[in-house]
């Protein structure tokens, strides 16, 4: 059975490897992503980077264009699962989404909410979500501007998000004992076979998680009552791998590396490091990358295009700029070193939430287009950011599809375009991931293993 995943933004694949990842959904591309051998069908929604109102006009559009891909091939909607991934630090449209994709691929007998990311320290118990052990929206993730919340409780975080649609007295929890229970004893199973077959209604259901094999038992039962019960999910990365059952790739950490493309002579073209996340970790890492000689930085002056970004007639501006920053890159990598492009830290001032998303937008889809211009000397693009590298792979490179190779570090996958022409690998690199040393270790790898 295909897996069909909504993904918020381009790195929720970030645990499996071999499948496709569609930036675009009209009937060929779907069409191509339906004849390959892997379960897994990655749609790049992006909606992260959206209101709630066109987040939920883009999830409609993608469904509306499956209903009638499935009607054109005589596919039946309910002979699929269907994922809604998100954020496993809880920002985003975790509630709307999978709501949306129950009101158009729907009836579903049940929607789970798995948000652990067991390989970035994410895990759940009690009901309570935690990232490294500290509950997660004592974080900077949950301060988060646009998608703060106030409790890491997830029944009540439900509530929460939903404006008391979803009320925490008729949400479900599947505890780390019942599954424990269930991974260890045959009628622990059996009892957890029976809780999921009594599911109705499309209830909401939290989901413990500390170990891969909490998921894992959670799948194997899943995938046995699916035959009669249809279910919706709203998870992490982690949980794809579990449900997809993907064995450990083949592929090795130097398989990956030798992706980079290569100059006419066969020698590696230099990286490319992009960095528009604003979170706190991706700061820090992107501090640490900059001590490193052989890179050298280059700042988007944010404040500078806020200005511009206001003008009703500003493309020539936005030109003139661009081609003051092409110029840099190109001495960068003249000078033998590696461009480190970067927006700067400071945080601008907007009067509402909607402006602050459409200027993020309009950052990044610069960069992506600034960047895109000087592929042809790369060999290899670390993309840091969600929003940061979907724009790159869709306005940048122009891709309606890339596929995916696997992981060069755990969570930190790598892409690339099918196309001979343009088959440049990109490190889609989670704002949230890793520690302050990932990034800059996720480039030596790239650049000198």
């Amino acid at each position: 059975m295909k897996i069909i995943i909504f993904d918020d933004d381009p790195t929720g694949s970030q645990t499996v490897y071999g499948c496709p990842l569609l930036l675009n959904w009209d009937e060929k591309s779907l069409e191509a992503a339906f004849r390959e051998h892997s379960q897994l069908i990655f749609i790049l929604a992006n909606t992260r980077s959206l209101s709630s109102a066109l987040a939920e006009k883009k999830i409609i559009e993608i469904c509306l264009a499956l209903k009638n891909f499935f009607l054109r091939e005589g596919y039946s909607k309910d002979d699929y699962f269907y994922i809604s991934r998100g954020d496993s630090t809880l920002r985003g449209h975790g509630v709307l989404e999978p709501a949306t994709i129950a009101e158009e691929l729907g009836p579903f007998d049940a929607t789970f909410h798995i948000p652990a990311f067991l390989e970035g320290g994410r895990t759940t118990e009690d009901g309570i979500h935690y990232l490294n052990g500290i509950p997660v929206h004592e974080t900077d993730f949950g301060r988060d501007k646009l998608f703060g919340f106030s409790t890491s409780n997830l029944a009540q975080w439900i509530e929460e998000k939903s404006f008391g649609k979803i009320e925490l007295k008729n949400i479900l929890h599947l505890d780390i004992k019942q599954l424990d229970i269930a991974l260890y004893d045959e009628d622990g199973f059996e009892l957890l076979l029976t809780f999921l077959s009594k599911l109705e209604n499309n209830i909401s259901v939290i989901v413990d998680a500390k170990l891969s094999d909490h998921l894992k038992i959670l799948a194997k039962a899943i995938k046995i009552v699916s035959k009669e019960k249809r279910f919706l999910f709203r998870t992490a990365a982690s949980f794809i791998n579990s449900l997809s059952g993907l064995p450990p790739s083949t592929k090795t950490t130097s398989d990956l590396v030798s992706l980079k493309s290569k100059t006419a002579d066969f020698k590696y073209k230099p990286g490319l490091i992009i960095v528009g996340s604003h979170v706190q970790l991706a700061t820090a890492q992107l501090e640490i990358l900059l001590k490193d000689n052989s890179c050298e930085g280059l700042e988007i002056p944010v404040s500078k295009l806020a200005d511009i970004f206001i003008l009703e007639e500003c493309q020539q501006l936005i030109s003139e700029l661009e081609s003051v920053l092409l110029s840099k890159i190109e001495t960068i990598l003249d000078n033998k070193k590696v461009p480190v492009v970067y927006t700067t830290r400071e945080e601008i001032q907007f009067s509402s939430n909607s402006e602050r998303m459409n200027f993020g937008l309009f950052l990044a889809e610069f960069m992506a287009i600034l960047v895109g211009q000087i592929t042809s000397k790369l060999g290899y693009i670390i993309s840091k950011g969600g929003i940061t590298t979907q724009l790159l792979l869709q306005k940048g490179l122009k891709l309606n599809q890339v596929n995916l190779k696997g992981q060069i570090l755990p969570g930190l996958s790598i892409v690339q375009c099918i196309s001979k022409n343009n088959n440049l690998p990109v490190i889609t690199f989670p704002g949230n991931l890793g520690n302050k040393k990932t990034l800059l270790e996720s480039y030596k790898l790239m650049e000198f293993y």
